[in-house]
């Protein structure tokens, strides 16, 4: 497997025997040079002593030697400075496009590395490498945690300038999309940002001292004004309630003023939800929340600590929302807040990733500074992933870890890409 040759390259976890070129050169590694995951050879700038001379130059790994051909390399020119050519089978010589033969090596992936990487590969248990996590220095899970938590604050970063892109530049529209998306809590995610990216908000921010105005184009943009998104036991007494229509009425005169088309309401997602989670109570807060004016951008950048963000983001519904959780079906009443719960994950996923990623484009260390350290201030997150890691005998003390075993899970574990994996190079070379 190409992978693995890479990873045994990279590592220099080469087997206990002296290295050799097809003609009986001695080879020494002294620098594997720098892992290229874009076009061209593989690792740049590598130091290897070919009977010893010193080559500095590119490094290209193919499982077998004919796979030079097969990728095209004989024609292009950028692998014409590559001075070792590393395969798992040697079935061809290889060519570059100025004429000149690469010297060329065999290179076997250990035993050991081989049966643990299948391991966990192929393992039931989740994680594959529970067994030497107890075992690992705290430098290392500290150090690795930490490249995590950055890497995922970097994705998320990365969405949040997609969005201000798609918001023809307004970082004020970004963040709206970006709560909003957040305030889907996974299961509804993609509809509020679809949702969200159709509200124009200078056009809302007309009426933005007027509440049922603000949620009339809410719940309009998000379908929920039109009678077939009302489940049909509850349409007649959604109608004979009164404030239905009185959304609807709203609704349809601004829709028409500003020229609004709503989503879908099928993108909605009811099914095994709490109803405190129906999209109906979390736009009903976010327009209370919009109508306050106390989570705008500006606000955010004010907000030194947890306190301060956690009564920035504190919304409630509007009073008809107090009593149903859909049109026209009353409930017990109830203020449906947002639980504090709620709000740790807001600050986790929308208020420490927008700040960064507007210090970043500020310029403003300061701000940067302050989300790494609200993410020191935050309560872990509590869910199965985080619990998975922690049965594994790592300690989670704060937000900031959290997120970095969460994103150990989906991007490392989930995908199986334990060659790029801090403990499953430990797992590997044991």
């Amino acid at each position: 497997m190409e992978a693995l040759l890479h990873y045994c390259w990279k590592h220099k976890l080469f087997p206990l025997a002296i290295l050799t070129t097809t003609d009986n050169r001695v080879v020494e590694v002294i620098d594997p040079g720098l892992h290229n995951r874009h076009a061209g050879p593989d690792f740049f700038n590598a130091k290897v002593k070919i009977d010893g001379t010193l080559w500095v130059g590119n490094v290209e790994i193919h499982d077998k030697a004919s796979d030079w051909f097969a990728h095209g390399h004989d024609h292009d020119p950028a692998y014409d400075n590559v001075v070792l050519h590393v395969c798992g089978k040697i079935d061809a010589v290889a060519r570059t496009s100025s004429g000149l033969v690469p010297p060329q090596m065999q290179l076997s992936v250990p035993q050991h590395v081989a049966e643990h990487y299948e391991e966990l590969l192929r393992t039931d248990h989740y994680p594959p490498c529970y067994r030497i996590i107890p075992n690992l220095s705290k430098l290392l899970i500290h150090s690795w945690m930490s490249a995590l938590q950055t890497e995922r604050l970097e994705q998320k970063i990365e969405a949040i300038k997609q969005r201000v892109k798609f918001c023809d530049g307004s970082w004020e529209a970004g963040y709206f999309v970006t709560l909003a998306r957040n305030y889907g809590f996974g299961v509804n995610s993609d509809a509020f940002e679809a949702w969200a990216k159709s509200i124009p908000l200078h056009a809302v921010d007309h009426h933005r001292d007027n509440l049922l105005q603000v949620e009339a184009i809410f719940m309009g943009q998000a379908g929920l004004l039109d009678l077939q998104a009302v489940p049909e036991r509850y349409q007649q007494a959604a109608l004979n309630e009164g404030y239905f229509a009185r959304l609807r009425n709203e609704y349809l005169y601004l829709a028409h003023k500003f020229g609004l088309t709503p989503i879908d309401h099928k993108l909605w997602k009811f099914l095994r939800m709490r109803p405190q989670n129906f999209p109906h109570i979390r736009i009903s807060q976010l327009a209370y929340l919009y109508y306050s004016r106390r989570a705008g951008l500006s606000q955010l950048v004010e907000c030194d600590n947890v306190a301060a963000l956690s009564d920035a983001l504190s919304t409630q519904v509007t009073p008809y929302w107090e009593t149903h959780y859909v049109f026209g079906s009353e409930s017990a009443k109830n203020g449906k807040h947002l639980s504090p719960f709620s709000i740790n994950l807001l600050i986790i996923n929308t208020a420490v990733p927008m700040l960064f990623a507007y210090g970043r484009y500020k310029g403003n260390e300061k701000w940067c500074d302050r989300a790494f350290d609200l993410l020191e201030q935050l309560r872990a997150e509590n869910n199965h992933i985080v619990r998975m890691w922690q049965d594994c005998g790592l300690t989670v003390d704060n937000a900031g870890d959290s997120q970095a075993l969460i994103q150990l899970k989906k991007e490392y574990c989930d995908k199986k890409d334990c060659l790029h994996c801090r403990i499953g190079y430990e797992y590997m070379k044991k």
